[in-house]
């Protein structure tokens, strides 16, 4: 029989255990373990939801991988990729692939009264996957752009808007200088606003349609090909799998392509994100050494006070280590009160955040309008991993037993 346990259950379990110094040190202590463990849940799923809700708005923008011509123009102009229905089908053969569609983009200089805006003009036909622009409409409704004619519609950014003072329904005019000037007038069908400000002042849709008849290009040309994977953990599996259906590709129509994947074609934004989870570890690592402080100085207290106890149990022979290991099963005890408190008020925290968006950001600073929350399976581990170091960090205080004497503890008051 485990001895130890038994005697630290009945001290953590009795109704009386806690004497006039200990019961406020132990309550701080569970307490200082609870709040550590709300900051903890708190904050890694602020993080997650943050890096993955800017990540979706950046793949939104351009999917996954993407598939451009090596030289990406000459002097007559863009150099296209030759996209047939074969050769995207040749790429969606591909483990792990989703989704394969074509865009065609045009450099322009949007005209609304006295005000310019320049924009990428993004030609989009009837296959392509709309969903995230819709998401993100906040005026009108989104086209249903087609490949085979001209919808002489736009679907601007709000920010685009403001610039210009163009509402919904109005006429703008969007002058393209490639060989001369070209000029097509569009209505603004829809206002779409994902306050990611890098995409959303420059990204402007059409019908694949106009901007292909804009570049001279025949049906089977595009700008590039966008990729869309299952899974973006395995991101540059893919990628690496992709490379030998495009070398095919452009072997066969004598081409050289290049393939990049989302971070590779905007890597000043990942690196940001990356960053994020150094200030994840910051905060860990602080709300370790608050909890280990609070638990130091509560087992500290706890032999302090029960000196007496202590006395005894080794005038009757009990050895140094098995004292020690009911004082650490102790501090368990209060360790595992602290994080189950804490678990139960981080995640309701974090569920309530989630389900209302109660808390809310400035969109020009955060990219978004509420604090965003995503769970993730790593919480699981972190608890684990905070229990194991805070009652290692309880190891080397717990030997202060060793130096009680017995004769000076029994009389000890």
């Amino acid at each position: 029989m485990n001895y130890e346990l038994f005697i630290a259950r009945r001290l953590f379990g009795s109704p009386t255990r806690e004497g006039r110094i200990s019961k406020p040190a132990v309550t701080i202590a569970q307490w200082g373990v609870a709040v550590g463990i709300v900051v903890m849940i708190v904050s890694v799923c602020i993080v997650v939801g943050f890096k993955h809700e800017v990540r979706d708005k950046i793949i939104g923008f351009g999917s996954h991988i993407q598939v451009s011509n090596y030289y990406e123009s000459d002097e007559q102009g863009e150099l296209p990729v030759t996209a047939r229905a074969e050769d995207l089908d040749e790429l969606a053969m591909v483990d792990g692939i989703v989704k394969v569609q074509t865009f065609v983009s045009k450099t322009g200089l949007i005209a609304a009264g006295e005000e310019f805006e320049g924009v990428v003009v993004k030609g989009i036909g009837s296959g392509y996957d709309t969903q995230f622009f819709a998401s993100h409409i906040v005026e009108g409704t989104l086209p249903s752009f087609v490949d085979t004619a001209a919808s002489n519609k736009i679907v601007i950014s709000r920010a685009t808007a403001n610039k210009l003072k163009t509402k919904l329904g109005d006429k703008v005019n969007i002058y393209f200088m490639q060989g001369g000037i070209k000029a097509r007038r569009m209505e603004v069908a829809a206002i779409y606003e994902t306050h990611l400000h890098e995409m959303d002042q420059i990204i402007t849709l059409t019908d694949i349609f106009t901007t292909r008849r804009l570049n001279g290009w025949t049906s089977d040309k595009a700008t590039g090909i966008e990729i869309s994977v299952a899974e973006y953990d395995k991101l540059y599996d893919i990628r690496d799998n992709s490379i030998a259906a495009v070398s095919s590709i452009a072997n066969r129509n004598g081409e050289r392509l290049f393939v990049q994947t989302i971070d590779e074609r905007n890597p000043h934004l990942f690196a940001w994100l990356a960053l994020l989870d150094s200030t994840v570890w910051i905060i860990l690592v602080l709300v370790l050494g608050i909890a280990g402080f609070t638990m130091v100085s509560g087992l500290l207290i706890l032999i302090l006070e029960k000196t007496n106890l202590i006395g005894i149990m080794k005038a009757i022979g009990a050895k140094d280590l098995s004292i020690r290991k009911i004082f650490l099963y102790y501090a368990m005890f209060i360790i595992g009160r602290g994080m189950l408190w804490g678990n139960a008020v981080g995640l309701v925290l974090c569920a309530t955040q989630q389900q209302t968006g109660i808390i809310g950001l400035d969109p020009s600073m955060y990219y978004m309008e509420r604090v965003p929350i995503e769970f993730t399976w790593w919480l699981v581990p972190m608890n684990i991993g905070m229990f194991i170091i805070s009652t290692a960090i309880l190891v080397l205080p717990s030997m202060l037993i060793s130096r009680i004497a017995p004769t000076k503890a029994i009389r000890f008051e």
